[in-house]
């Protein structure tokens, strides 16, 4: 499977489900599970995907991902400011994405605003053996 195909395949499993806790501290985000499935053609691989919600001025707390996890993050609305490892952070405004490299450190990840909810879909690419994908730094 070419990165075109997994895109096609991250497009497509917007309108589906998977399985991952759900975070209800208003303060911080809230992850809802979209999809999880093996990828059929990739041996070892799924595709999973969560919907994370921001209330105004909400932040994630600094985390990693699975060792073997890519990750495609897409603004679905509002704005995210995000800093990948020691990247610059920048802010996303709805319709734009980046990406984190397996074992990337995930420093800031936040609304941008005070006032306005803002919306996330993360993709992941990961070893299927992976059923903790994200893990806090403390």
């Amino acid at each position: 499977m070419n990165i075109r195909s997994i895109a096609a395949v991250a497009c497509a499993a917007v309108a589906c489900g998977i399985a991952l806790p759900a975070v209800a501290d208003s303060a911080a985000e809230t992850v809802t599970p979209n999809f999880q499935h093996a990828i059929p053609n990739v041996p070892g691989k799924s595709l999973t995907a969560v919907v994370v919600d921001y209330a105004p001025g909400a932040a994630s707390p600094a985390h990693r991902h699975a060792r073997s996890a890519f990750i495609y993050a897409y603004v679905v609305s509002g704005e995210i400011e995000s800093q990948v490892d020691d990247g610059p952070k920048r802010i996303y405004h709805a319709g734009e994405s980046f990406f984190e490299a397996p074992g990337a450190t995930h420093r800031v990840s936040r609304n941008a605003s005070d006032t306005q909810p803002a919306k996330l879909l993360a993709v992941f690419v990961a070893d299927t053996s992976d059923k903790v994908l994200t893990t806090p730094i403390k």
